[in-house]
């Protein structure tokens, strides 16, 4: 082979292996700084402003923030699950009860990016859910389990006092899709 060609070569496959490693990091860093611009929009809306998109354009708005001072996890959690929410932060199940209020409060979250944190939780591990009205309601983790995706009763708003995180399982999967879903249940404390 020519001198030259070997270079060309050798300058295609350094900006292919660059290309590639910015299009791996693209996701964590997209939801690394959606959580910056999700905090801002959750102290205005602590100062009372309502309806406050974390961008221009956001078709979402912070509703909770979720804390778990053992692990060092603070996030805020945006009104709905659909893919386009998750993308930007964990999301509040439409349907089931709001955070907040007494009933099943369902929140869902990517397994490698928000949620990659559920696989530390224990046991008697204390969640924190914060509303827009300043008021944090404790949780106390009691189980995770695997269940189906078709498992609607995970959903239902009646289903106990109880706030679920969900995420897709297994947690350390590659593919995208599993019908499986890692699901942790948490009772409120009473203090």
């Amino acid at each position: 082979m020519r001198p030259g060609f070997r270079t060309l070569v050798s300058c295609a496959l350094l900006v292919s292996g660059a290309a590639l490693m910015l299009y791996g990091t693209y996701i964590p860093a997209k939801a690394w700084l959606a959580q910056l611009l999700l905090d801002r929009a959750w102290e205005r809306r602590l100062a009372g402003e309502s309806d406050v998109p974390p961008w221009p354009w956001a078709d979402t708005q912070p509703v909770a923030r979720l804390t778990l001072a053992r692990l060092g996890i603070e996030q805020i959690v945006l009104a709905g699950a659909s893919g386009r929410v998750l993308a930007f932060g964990p999301g509040h199940v439409t349907g089931s009860a709001r955070p907040g209020d007494r009933g099943n409060v369902v929140i869902s979250g990517h397994r490698d990016t928000h949620f990659r944190w559920l696989a530390s939780l224990r046991d008697g591990d204390r969640l924190d859910l914060e509303t827009s009205d300043g008021h944090s309601r404790p949780y106390a983790v009691v189980r995770s389990a695997v269940h189906h995706e078709r498992d609607i009763g995970l959903l239902d708003p009646m289903d106990g006092d109880q706030l679920r995180l969900l995420t897709c399982y297994p947690l350390d999967a590659i593919d995208s899709g599993t019908p499986q879903r890692y699901v942790v249940t948490a009772r409120p404390l009473r203090l």
